[in-house]
């Protein structure tokens, strides 16, 4: 019996975005095999290629995220298919030739390249270079070592302990207020941590200077009593720390003594040390933040080390982490930075490397030492670089003959071209027909010109918005004139992570208005607060009464019924202070879990008091839901739920709320009768347009690699 083929991606929360150059490593791999130099995605595997009957294309011009969320009911065959779901940037040339892998050239009868492919292609890799955000944060020229200090604004914004700010009163002074120069001294410094009654105290503190040599390794006895020794981390046991007397202010006393005036602390999230540690430096790099991701992500050290210096540390095969180890890691990581420069960084392209790693961690067939040559290579060479040869050639070279179906065939120069004679009726006749005779296919289906008007869809996106604001508020109330705001603050934020909170006058008694970031937590609240004693009142707890809400419950259920979602819960009320690593150690006695999402603040990059669990198993979530609420009736602060929306929905959520108002504000009028129209045509095309894709898609053979994009208009 033939194995099925399957595709897997691990890509989680919002690692979900992917280039148009990854969507061409699938579709090339997919339909080549191992033949034509094609390989594995370097972001996704698939399994059994060679027994894949074909793959389909569905381009769905002019439509974006935008026309998907807004009809999410409509796209009833796509939302419980489609089991993968990934944002593409928007394509700064034709589509469909970035999704070919050539600029030119795209007609299956003629197999010339052209000459003017290598340069197009340099172009691109220049302009990759140019949105990295290592680049978008330093430019490309080489700086000294004082260009990747901490400013005092990223040392507030990141938590770091500041002189005069709250929470930091008795914390110890280095006294390194010496200007500092780009041939000021470096030290690596690292600490480890047991959770004590008190919160986070240090148990272990490494030092290293320039060299790498270890001037500091030393164990520290923690003032209060030790609630959790973290020892598959930390490397500390009851054991170890009973014969030691070092306490926290002898450390203090040592490293100030030890630091010149003119030190700077190089560490990764070095705030948590020196939280630890109670001391304030005032000039350190954070290699967390120097190794710059969008919107406040951050790659673990374990990873830099390996993908960057070519080293493994934090070794599983070891009892916790080595402080010396990690503290010299970051120190290595911070002097390449600064020896190499931001552009010769940006160009090992690590966020392809780090999808890469995950998928060698899934893989049984990937060692660790593949992706160690691959990284070499890649410091040597600038960032990996795929071959543009056409594809569809090689197809046609070895007897296959490509499908071309839609509105924009291609012409004789290779450019796309309109060919308005087909409707989409007529596309998914002759798609029906063709298709499951051919190995690859590329069907496109259009919306008519009048349907992708500029300021009917400005209308549409003010529209999902609105509907997304009111999705995520909840009303609760009424309460005693007196009541304490605190309480109901601390109670509703337990369900997730608050934007905003008001007080309502204008009743007879007071109500609050809460807007939560995800919207998870509203539902969250609706279902646990509504009817519960909050501040010593009985309260009802609603979503507004709008029109545009009328169908909530129905979205919320259809949300819940994603098979994005399948396997995935909610957990909320977790404290702030934890990090990654806390979690999963918190949460190892969960079967079958996959993956942890910790969501950010998307401008400060804080941690949300949030997360989401991913299980292998769609019942293993069931069990996990169970476990953790029952945790709650003993006394936890946990709360949790199903997921309702993917990591990706919870990072376009924070950009529609966060787009420009007075954009919002110069949106044109549109008389509401041709609006309404408008959206109601809109809707049943779309309706009809997932029927027709329902009905290829039943026509495909097993084992068919289908892939639908919505490659949008800007």
């Amino acid at each position: 019996q033939e194995k099925p083929s399957r595709l897997s991606a691990a890509l989680f929360g919002e690692d979900c975005e992917i280039s148009h150059e990854q969507v061409y490593e699938l579709l090339k791999y997919a339909a080549l095999g191992k033949s034509h130099n094609a390989t594995q995605p370097s972001w996704c595997h698939i399994y059994h290629q060679s027994h894949l009957a074909g793959v389909v294309v569905i381009v769905l011009h002019e439509m974006s995220q935008l026309h998907f969320y807004k009809f999410y009911l409509q796209f009833k065959h796509l939302r419980r298919v489609f089991r993968h779901r990934f944002i593409l940037p928007p394509s700064s040339a034709n589509f469909l030739a970035n999704l070919y892998g050539s600029e030119a050239n795209l007609n299956p009868q003629n197999t010339a390249r052209d000459s003017t492919s290598t340069s197009s292609q340099c172009a691109t890799n220049s302009s990759d270079l140019q949105r990295d955000p290592i680049i978008q944060k330093y430019g490309e020229e080489k700086r000294g070592l004082t260009r990747y200090t901490l400013t005092l604004e990223e040392l507030k914004k990141n938590d770091y302990p500041m002189k005069g700010s709250r929470g930091c009163e008795g914390y110890m002074y280095t006294e390194c207020d010496q200007q500092r120069t780009d041939s000021s001294p470096l030290f690596g410094l690292d600490c480890e941590m047991c959770l004590t009654a008190k919160g986070n105290e240090v148990t272990r503190v490494s030092l290293v200077d320039a060299q790498g040599r270890c001037l500091l390794s030393e164990l520290v006895k923690p003032e209060s009593p030790v609630v959790n020794y973290r020892t598959r981390f930390s490397g500390i046991t009851r054991k170890l720390l009973l014969p030691v007397k070092t306490k926290l202010a002898d450390i203090q006393t040592r490293l100030k003594r030890m630091l010149p005036h003119d030190a700077v602390l190089v560490g990764h999230s070095l705030n948590a040390d020196l939280q630890a540690l109670q001391m304030i430096h005032p000039s350190v790099i954070d290699t967390s933040l120097l190794f710059a991701r969008n919107e406040g992500r951050r790659f673990k050290l374990k990873f830099l080390a390996k993908a960057v210096l070519g080293k493994e540390i934090q070794c599983e095969q070891k009892i916790g982490h080595d402080p010396t180890e990690d503290a010299r890691a970051a120190l290595e990581l911070a002097q390449f930075f600064i020896e190499q420069g931001p552009a010769k960084v940006a160009e090992l392209n690590l966020e392809m490397l780090l999808t890469t790693e995950r998928l060698t961690e899934m893989s049984p067939n990937k060692s660790a030492l593949q992706l160690q040559q691959n990284t070499v290579q890649r410091g040597q060479n600038g960032p990996p670089q795929l071959s543009r040869s056409c594809f569809l050639d090689c197809l046609q070279k070895t007897g296959q003959k490509p499908l071309l179906l839609g509105r924009q065939e291609p012409d004789s120069s290779g450019m796309c071209q309109g060919n308005l004679s087909s409707s989409n009726k007529q596309i998914l006749q002759q798609a029906l027909k063709d298709v499951p005779l051919s190995t690859f296919s590329i069907v496109q289906f259009s919306l008519d010109p009048e349907h992708v008007a500029p300021h009917l869809l400005a209308r549409i996106g003010e529209k999902v918005r609105i509907k997304l604001t009111d999705m995520l508020t909840i009303y609760a109330g009424p309460f005693d004139e007196s009541f304490c705001l605190k309480t109901v603050k601390k109670e509703f934020g337990r369900c997730g992570p608050i934007q905003s909170l008001t007080v309502l006058t204008e009743t007879y008694q007071p109500y609050v208005c809460i807007q939560y970031e995800v919207l998870e937590a509203a539902q969250l609240a609706v279902e646990s607060l509504n009817g519960a004693e909050v501040a010593g009142s009985c309260i009802k707890v609603q979503r507004p009464v709008t029109g545009t809400m009328l169908d909530c419950d129905v979205l919320i259920k259809e949300l819940e019924l994603d098979i994005e979602n399948e396997g995935v819960i909610y957990v909320a009320g977790l404290k702030k202070s934890l990090t990654e690593t806390d979690l999963q150690e918190e949460f190892s006695q969960l079967k079958d879990l996959q993956a942890l999402f910790l969501p950010r603040d998307l401008q400060s990059g804080k941690h949300r008091n949030c997360c989401f669990l991913k299980f292998l198993k769609p019942e293993s979530a069931v069990d996990a839901l169970q476990v953790i609420n029952q945790w709650a009736v003993t006394g936890s602060r946990l709360r949790s739920r199903k997921a309702l929306a993917p990591g990706h929905l919870q990072r376009w959520i924070w950009q529609m709320e966060h787009s420009n108002k007075k954009q919002r504000g110069d949106i044109l009028s549109v008389e509401k009768e041709q609006e309404s129209n408008f959206e109601q045509e809109l809707r049943k095309k779309l309706k009809k347009l997932d029927q027709r894709i329902r009905k290829l898609y039943r026509r495909l053979q097993n084992n068919t690699l289908c892939v639908v994009l919505f490659p949008g208009v800007n």
